[in-house]
C-alpha cells in the first residue's frame, strides 16, 4: 500500500497571550524614571547585587575549566533549540512511561485552565507552590483565585511578596527591593498568631515564616502542590528543582498530587547533561558550589512521593522566539540572574521598571520576542533600549547568551518597523539621524558646523552645555541626563592658526602648541617616508 505525504501546514507561531504578565502598562523610560526616585530600593539593590557578585566571582575562580563549562552549556542549549520538537516528544514519552501525565498548553489561558481543572477535580481549596517563573508569567495565582482556590507561595521571598500584595523583582531573591523592617510589618499584618515583640532579625523572620508554612504543609485540603522546574530531562522524564530552603522538596514529596508547569525551553537531552548545568547554575546564581536542595523526581512511585504527577508543557510565545534565528538564543537562559546582578541599568532601576515577569538584560530580549513589539505605544518596544550595551551581561552568562548582540538585533527590527509605518517614519530620531547623515556627507558643511560650535557655545555659562530646548530633535534626550562638554577649537581651526603662526615666525619649531593639541601629528608630506 502506497502512502502519500500530505505535508504539515505551516502556521506562524503565535505570541504570548495578552493576559500574560509579560508587558507593563508604561514604557521603560517612564517606569525607570519613577523607580529611580526610590532611594531605599537603590540602596538595597546595590548592597545585595554587589554581595552576590562577590560570592559568584569566588565560586567561579575555584573551577579551572569554567570557560569550557560555559562552552559546553551553550552547545547543549543550541542543540536543544535545533532539535526542540523531537526532544519534546521524547520527554512526553519518558514522562508517560514513568506514570505521569503530560498536558500541552499553547498559551497562558490553556495552562491556567488545565491547572485549575486538575485542582478543582481533587477538591483543593488551597494549593502550595514552589517558586516558578512560568506560573508567574501566566498569572496562575490570580487564575486560581478566580476559581476559589488560594495559592500559597512556599519560597520565603515569594511569600513576602505575596503577603505584601507586591510583585517580584528579579528571578533570584524576589523580595530584594524590601528591607527587613518592611518584611516584619508585612508578617505582622498577615500572620495573626505572630507576637508584636518579633524583631526584624533574619533568623526571627525566617522562623515566623517556617511556622506559618509548616502548618500549611501538614494540613492541606485536597493535597495539591504546583511547581516549575529548572530542567526537564528528555531521555528519562526526570524533572529537576534547584532551591536553597527545603520548601521545594516538601512540595514535591508531601502532597498527593503534583502539577509542574514547565516552559518548553527547559528541556535537556540526557541525564548526563545535568553534570554541566548543575555546576553552572548555583555558581552563577548565588555563588554556591551547589545549592542546599537539588531535587530530582521521575514520574510516580507507589509509597514514595505524590500519587499523581501532571506535567504542563507551556509554549506561550516561545515558538515565536524560536522562529527568529538571531534572537532564539534568549531561550537558552537558565534563569540564574547573573546578568541582572552585573547590569548597571538594572542595579539602579530594579526589576519593576521592565514591566515583565522577566526583568533585566535577559528580560529585555526575551519579553519583546514572546509578546511581539506592536508599535511605538507598546511598552515592550522600549525594552531593547533598556541597556548601555556594556557587554557585562554576556561576560557573566553561564551559557554565553550574547545579549548585547540580540539587543541590537531587536533595535534594528524596531527601527525597520517604524520606517514602514506611516507617522512613525519622521520621528525625532529619524530626523536627527538623517540630518547628521547629510551634515557628515559634506566636508564643507561639517567644517562650517564644527567651526561655528565653539563661538556659539562661548555665550553659555559654565563648562558644560545644559538642557537644550525640546524643539531640537534628539538632543534633549541626551542633555536631560548627561553633561555635554562645550566644544573647543576644531582641528582645522587649530591647524589654520598653526600654519599662520609658522609662516609668521619663519620656522615651525618656534611656534607654541596649544595645551589641548596633540604632541604629534601624522606625516603631512613635508618629508619623504623612510
Amino acid at each position: 500500500m502506497n502512502s502519500v505525504d500530505l505535508g504539515i501546514p505551516t502556521v506562524r507561531p503565535q505570541h504570548a497571550s495578552p493576559s500574560s504578565l509579560l508587558r507593563g502598562d508604561r514604557g521603560f523610560p517612564e517606569a525607570a524614571r519613577a523607580e529611580l526616585g526610590d532611594r531605599t530600593q537603590r540602596e538595597h539593590l546595590r548592597s545585595a547585587t554587589s554581595r552576590i557578585q562577590s560570592r559568584r566571582a569566588s565560586a567561579v575562580r575555584e573551577v579551572r575549566d569554567w570557560q569550557k563549562l560555559r562552552t559546553a552549556g551553550s552547545a547543549l542549549k543550541w542543540h536543544v533549540t535545533d532539535h526542540l520538537p523531537d526532544l519534546l516528544e521524547q520527554l512526553e514519552a519518558s514522562v508517560t512511561a514513568a506514570g505521569g501525565v503530560v498536558h500541552w498548553a499553547r498559551d497562558a489561558e490553556e495552562a491556567g485552565e488545565i491547572v485549575t481543572r486538575l485542582a478543582l477535580e481533587r477538591g483543593a481549596q488551597e494549593v502550595l507552590k514552589v517558586k516558578s517563573m512560568a506560573t508567574q508569567e501566566i498569572g496562575l495565582n490570580e487564575v486560581l483565585a478566580r476559581a476559589g482556590i488560594r495559592a500559597i507561595e512556599s519560597d520565603l521571598a515569594e511569600l513576602v511578596v505575596q503577603l505584601a500584595a507586591d510583585t517580584p523583582s528579579p528571578h533570584l531573591a524576589s523580595a530584594i527591593h524590601r528591607g527587613r523592617a518592611e518584611i516584619r510589618e508585612v508578617f505582622l499584618a498577615a500572620m495573626p498568631d505572630l507576637e508584636e515583640s518579633i524583631t526584624d532579625e533574619p533568623a526571627a523572620l525566617a522562623e515566623a515564616a517556617r511556622r506559618f508554612l509548616r502548618g500549611k504543609f501538614l494540613d492541606l485540603p485536597g493535597s495539591v502542590a504546583i511547581s516549575g522546574a529548572n530542567f526537564a530531562v528528555a531521555d528519562s522524564g526526570t524533572l529537576v528543582v534547584v532551591e536553597s530552603e527545603g520548601n521545594g522538596r516538601m512540595c514535591l514529596t508531601l502532597p498527593r498530587t503534583l502539577i509542574s508547569v514547565v516552559g518548553i525551553e527547559k528541556i535537556v537531552p540526557s541525564f548526563q547533561d545535568l553534570e554541566v548545568f548543575l555546576q553552572l547554575l548555583p555558581r552563577s546564581s548565588s555563588g554556591e558550589r551547589m545549592t542546599a536542595y537539588t531535587t530530582l523526581f521521575t514520574g510516580v512511585h507507589e509509597g514514595d512521593g505524590p500519587e499523581e504527577f501532571h506535567l504542563v508543557l507551556l509554549d506561550n510565545g516561545r515558538s515565536a522566539v524560536l522562529e527568529d534565528p538571531e534572537g532564539r538564543s534568549a531561550l537558552h537562559c537558565i534563569q540564574c540572574s547573573a546578568c541582572l546582578n552585573v547590569c548597571p541599568v538594572y542595579n539602579r532601576t530594579g526589576g519593576h521598571a521592565y514591566g515583565s515577569t522577566y526583568p533585566g538584560p535577559i528580560g529585555a530580549i526575551l519579553s519583546p520576542q514572546m509578546t511581539g513589539m506592536h508599535g511605538s505605544d507598546d511598552p515592550n518596544s522600549t525594552l531593547p533600549y533598556a541597556s548601555s550595551l556594556c557587554g557585562a551581561c554576556y561576560d557573566v552568562c553561564p551559557v554565553k547568551i550574547n545579549i548585547p548582540e540580540v539587543l541590537v538585533h531587536l533595535r534594528a527590527e524596531d527601527v525597520d518597523r517604524r520606517r514602514e509605518t506611516r507617522g512613525d517614519f519622521h520621528s525625532t530620531w529619524d530626523v536627527a539621524l538623517q540630518g547628521a547623515s547629510t551634515l557628515m556627507s559634506s566636508p564643507r558643511a561639517y567644517d562650517l558646523a564644527v567651526r561655528s560650535a565653539g563661538p556659539l557655545s562661548s555665550v553659555l555659562p559654565g563648562t558644560n552645555i545644559g538642557k537644550l530646548p525640546g524643539v531640537l530633535p534628539l538632543l534633549p534626550g541626551w542633555t536631560d541626563h548627561r553633561d555635554l562638554p562645550k566644544p573647543g577649537a576644531s582641528f582645522r581651526s587649530w591647524w589654520d592658526q598653526h600654519e599662520k603662526d609658522r609662516a609668521a615666525a619663519g620656522s615651525a619649531t618656534d611656534v607654541g602648541t596649544p595645551e589641548d593639541a596633540p604632541t604629534e601629528w601624522p606625516d603631512t608630506g613635508d618629508e619623504e617616508s623612510s
